[in-house]
């Protein structure tokens, strides 16, 4: 006759030996892997951030281009590094492309709580959404000049001299004139008239003839100068005011 064997009363019924299937073993295993693989994770996002914030601080401000506003010249889906400098106006001259706040002006007025406003400033920050109220036009006439359309030979005058506009990459002719319409504007000082490039698909100072400020938008509006083409690769280049742009 066989002899049960004395059970251990330190031993749970159910209980099973050491190694064999113990909660120290096989289970911490995965979530020593699951901290390692977040860990991994936040390292390469901190250091994405860190490197972009070091290539912005190197190239300055990016503005993505939203529309077609500025075509041939910038396209949408564009991102053009801007020169800060230029800021508030300084130093504008006849030609260049710039990118300015628009609101109270181009832009009506809307109410965006701090949240909103934080998040737009975060896209533009990075390059990745524009404003609604931030636009990117070229000068066409600063303080002390007069604009008006159209010679009769379709180009626009600035003080009375037609202006040559290469970037329109198309002929300006009678038939074909610069910008639709009959209008002038005479600039008074801290003030500056801007177009865009693709007239036809452009909202600017022309739609503001007769509104308050007459389409005159103020230089300490500017933000800066689109100075160069980032982003596609393909389109990588600079922006550059034509010296055609001149009388």
């Amino acid at each position: 006759m066989r002899t049960s064997e004395p059970r251990d009363p330190r031993r749970s019924r159910g209980s099973v030996a050491s190694g064999a299937g113990s909660s120290s073993g096989p289970t911490a295993a995965p979530a020593s892997g699951t901290s390692r693989w977040w860990a991994w994770l936040g390292l390469t996002v901190v250091a994405a951030v860190v490197v972009a914030a070091v290539l912005r601080a190197l190239t300055g401000p990016v503005y993505l281009i939203p529309s077609g506003s500025m075509e041939p010249t910038l396209q949408p889906g564009d991102r053009v590094r801007v020169e800060a400098a230029a800021a508030g106006g300084q130093g504008l001259h006849h030609g260049d492309v710039v990118v300015f706040d628009g609101a109270g002006s181009l832009a009506p007025y809307r109410s965006a709580g701090s949240l909103e406003r934080g998040l737009e400033d975060v896209a533009r920050w990075w390059g990745v959404g524009a404003a609604e109220d931030v636009f990117v036009k070229r000068v066409l006439a600063l303080p002390g000049d007069r604009l008006e359309c159209c010679a009769p030979d379709g180009r626009l005058l600035r003080n009375g001299e037609p202006l040559n506009e290469p970037y329109l990459g198309r002929p300006v002719t009678a038939d074909e004139p610069a910008a639709a319409g009959t209008w002038s504007f005479e600039v008074p000082d801290g003030r500056m008239v801007v177009l865009g490039d693709h007239r036809a698909a452009s909202r600017d100072s022309r739609a503001l003839l007769g509104a308050p400020g007459g389409g005159l938008i103020p230089l300490e509006r500017v933000e800066g100068r689109a100075a160069e083409i980032v982003w596609p690769l393909a389109r990588r280049g600079t922006v550059d005011a034509p010296s055609g742009d001149t009388p």
